[in-house]
């Protein structure tokens, strides 16, 4: 499988795909990471580890279709089976999403379908929840609506930070999205009326 990550900040979660697959491969490759903004975190992390970066400045574009064509043929340049999003802060064209159908995973910090959008940890504070965690799921054309591949459930303590849950989720993220990489990679994902179906390990894959 050729994996393109997609990023806009620090790149901790790019950084965990790659140390993760570097002790246990994935059935894959990292072909490239695009960014929508210059001097990122993921990008120096990219460039030590020799995986091609581009970069699609989203401000240097007058116009937000010019943008979205100028991803849209940077991401089929590098030829994708699957492409992650890995703290990607832009929402995806209709062309892109239709193009890689259930093949574009999307790293999500709650337990969707519960606080989509910007800043979910302050939106699960603010409701007073008492458990949150992270979503990784397919993208489709909606909000982080899209088939729900897998989730970690972290439990908030009384008096927690946005921060502080920010960062208790994080933990949970570096695990779960290698996890489901490594079931696409491995062909085990399917989906049938919106709902994704992780089918057995077949013999000799791990699982």
């Amino acid at each position: 499988m050729r994996i393109l990550t997609l990023a806009s900040g620090a790149g901790s979660n790019f950084q965990r795909l790659l140390e993760v697959h570097a002790d246990q491969p994935f059935q894959g490759q990292f072909v490239g990471l695009i960014v929508d903004r210059p001097n990122t975190g993921a990008a120096e992390i990219a460039n030590s580890s020799s995986v091609p970066v581009t970069l699609v400045e989203y401000r240097a574009y007058e116009q937000r279709s010019q943008f979205e064509d100028f991803l849209l043929q940077a991401i089929q340049s590098y030829e994708p089976d699957l492409i992650v999003g890995a703290g990607f802060m832009r929402i995806l064209p209709e062309a892109i999403i239709q193009r890689y159908e259930n093949r574009i995973m999307n790293l999500h910090p709650s337990l969707l379908p519960a606080f989509p959008g910007l800043h979910p940890q302050r939106q699960a504070l603010q409701r007073g929840v008492k458990v949150s965690g992270c979503t990784v799921h397919f993208m489709d054309s909606g909000v982080d609506t899209g088939p729900i591949i897998a989730q970690s459930v972290v439990q908030i303590p009384e008096g927690c930070d946005e921060q502080t849950l920010i960062n208790l989720i994080r933990i949970e993220e570096h695990e779960l999205l290698p996890e489901a990489v490594r079931l696409f990679c491995e062909n085990r994902l399917a989906v049938q009326n919106g709902v994704v179906h992780v089918k057995r390990a077949g013999p000799g894959t791990p699982g």
